[in-house]
């Protein structure tokens, strides 16, 4: 049976669990806060199910606990930093903050970060600079593991590459977060441990041939790109393009053969103000998405729902009820508070 905790009780508990694991204070505060925000959006498979997982990089000593990003050079609007496998919520974090800086002096910024730790939900950086009134977009890529299949290949050599955007509107942002492929290694591990089946052919064994059977990754298989058998090649290419602005742009990829849990990341940010103006773009953005709620829906549809409105309702409504945890992920989260002694409060 599934559990249900506080959203406060729960950003507690992952912040002390956290914290007695290792993380500097800052760390842990941000860490645990995107890792709630994600779960709040309903990504629920890179929310607190990921703090045992981070807690183990802790232990092995692969997640650094301490430092700051090392600055590799800074030139006006861009930036690279290496983030020598400190925790990589809170690296994007700070990438965004100073992507946002550098755009509300020159129209835009860009960050890219080089051996990051997992950056966890990109949807979770989004929301309060679209407020704030900037685009911000957060792609990522792990060259140390490989579960996509080129388009017209079998061998895995990719990973599905999300690429997510925060767009300012009134009186809610549109917030966009997507892989370039169909679903995600985490959903394929989540479903496998539940014993069930894909709800379609999204992967190829490996011998090339559809499969919804998740234990594919594990025997060579692979996970379908954007797009599918027939037009796979649309979320290659997409991949290709953010393998080069995450690796290439911070210097540091496949090509190294990494064998660490991480990512690469390309942070940028715009200000609309500095642009056509703050107003001129408020306007554009609002006719297009009135145009797109308005349009007829298909036969026996709900209508169009836009980028992110999903997610923000279901951050209200947990917000007012709480945050639902299944129950692996909550004997994880029982199994570490008991670990370290710290208490927990459920609904």
């Amino acid at each position: 049976m599934d559990e249900r905790y506080e959203v406060s009780e729960l950003s507690r508990l992952a912040r002390q669990i956290l914290c007695a694991a290792g993380l500097e204070s800052a760390m842990a505060n941000r860490v645990a806060a995107g890792l709630v925000e994600a779960d709040l959006y309903g990504h629920t498979t890179h929310g607190v199910a990921l703090l045992h997982d981070y807690v183990a990089e802790i232990d092995n000593g692969v997640m650094k606990t301490t430092g700051e990003p090392e600055v590799v050079s800074d030139a006006g609007a861009v930036a690279c930093w290496d983030a020598g496998r400190l925790p990589g919520i809170w690296t994007t974090a700070l990438a965004v903050d100073a992507a946002t800086r550098k755009a509300s002096n020159l129209g835009i910024g860009a960050v890219a970060v080089r051996r990051s730790h997992h950056i966890g939900c990109l949807a979770s950086f989004l929301e309060a600079p679209a407020r704030a009134g900037f685009i911000v977009i957060v792609m990522c890529s792990d060259p140390s593991d490989a579960h996509v299949a080129p388009f017209g290949g079998t061998t895995p050599v990719l990973t599905p590459n999300p690429i997510a955007a925060g767009i300012p509107r009134h009186p809610d942002p549109l917030l966009i977060d997507i892989s370039t492929s169909i679903t995600t290694a985490a959903m394929c591990g989540r479903t496998k441990a539940a014993g069930h089946n894909l709800p379609g052919p999204w992967m190829l064994d490996a011998a090339g041939r559809p499969s919804n059977d998740p234990k594919c990754l594990e025997a060579g298989g692979s996970i379908l790109l954007l797009g599918g058998l027939d037009h796979g090649h649309k979320g290659f290419a997409l991949s290709l393009l953010i393998e080069s602005l995450t690796q290439g742009l911070s210097g540091h990829g496949r090509a190294d053969a990494p064998k660490a849990w991480g990512a690469s990341v390309l942070v940028l940010a715009f200000a609309p103000s500095i642009f056509g103006s703050a107003e001129a773009f408020y306007r554009q953005v609002e006719w297009i998405s009135s145009a797109c709620k308005t349009a007829a829906p298909i036969p026996g549809g709900n209508g169009v729902r836009l980028p992110g409105e999903q997610a923000l309702s279901r951050k209200r409504e947990a917000d007012r009820n709480g945050i639902e945890l299944d129950q692996r992920v909550a004997t994880q989260l029982t199994d570490l508070a008991a670990r370290f002694g710290v208490s927990m409060v459920r609904l």
